[in-house]
């Protein structure tokens, strides 16, 4: 009996027990709070389209279209990536790009719309054109590749090779192809010839060559393929100008016939 007895009351006790515990735990769950991840987001590729068309309007011609769109896709991705940089050397292949893929348009014309194509992505063209010119300037001045060194405390472009080359230091850079055509102008403006020159460039900045050499030969693709439509627009032209030329000639050699034919129709006035 008293065995049974003292088991009811430790039963009874370890019941309390875990009633008055209880409340605890509940209190404790209620201060745990969840911590929130910093918003980020980006335009849609649509929105940016859009904001391209609003700033220009007119209708581009379909051989530097496709292009000019393919671009702007691959320049929003790489403009709104959450680890996206701005820096001049990524500006100078921007506007490398784009001045070769629109060379034959008329220079206010590419001027409009390339002011557009920035807009579209948040930022300022003069910015773009400003940093590309200063680089171009300081690169063209160089005797040879050598003069292309990282040096923080060096000019403009030395500066902006040493952001980069600090950055991919400590693994922080945002490399992409814009970035290699910049590269690769660089190299254009001090002579060098040699495939060397670029190894040695890229391994300067801690950029991987087979990336670089990788979208340089992608990028001489799509300039290839830009020139072979150009040479096929031209042909077309030329040959619809031919074309228009002998349609204008046979209406012309018409309406003199008909002109004839009827001046020899027409009765002649008797003399007085």
């Amino acid at each position: 009996m008293h065995s049974i007895a003292n088991k009811s009351v430790a039963a009874m006790v370890a019941q309390r027990s875990v009633t008055m515990r209880a409340p605890t735990m509940r209190v404790t769950t209620r201060r745990v709070m969840p911590v929130m991840a910093a918003t980020f987001a980006p335009p849609t590729v649509t929105k940016t389209k859009d904001n391209f068309m609003r700033a220009y309007s007119r209708p581009v011609a379909p051989v530097y279209n496709t292009v000019l769109q393919e671009l702007l896709v691959q320049q929003h991705f790489i403009r709104f990536n959450i680890k996206y940089v701005y820096n001049p050397i990524y500006a100078l292949g921007v506007v490398s790009a784009f001045d070769q893929i629109m060379e034959s348009m008329k220079d206010e014309e590419r001027t409009a719309i390339f002011d557009a194509y920035i807009l579209a992505l948040d930022e300022k063209s003069s910015t773009y054109r400003a940093d590309a010119e200063e680089l171009e300037k300081l690169a063209g001045e160089l005797s040879g590749p050598e003069g292309l060194v990282a040096d923080a405390s060096g000019n403009s472009l030395q500066k902006a090779l040493a952001t980069v080359a600090e950055s991919s230091a400590e693994g922080k850079f945002g490399y992409n192809k814009f970035f290699a055509i910049g590269l690769f102008r660089l190299l254009e403006l001090t002579g060098a010839k040699e495939p060397s020159a670029l190894e040695t460039l890229v391994k300067a900045v801690g950029v991987k060559p087979e990336n670089v050499n990788r979208d340089l030969t992608l990028y001489k693709g799509i300039l290839s393929k830009l020139s072979a439509a150009k040479e096929l627009m031209a042909e077309f032209l030329v040959r619809e100008k031919r074309k228009q030329a002998e349609r204008d000639a046979e209406k012309a050699a018409k309406a003199s016939k008909s002109t004839e034919e009827k001046k020899a129709e027409t009765p002649a006035i008797p003399s007085a």
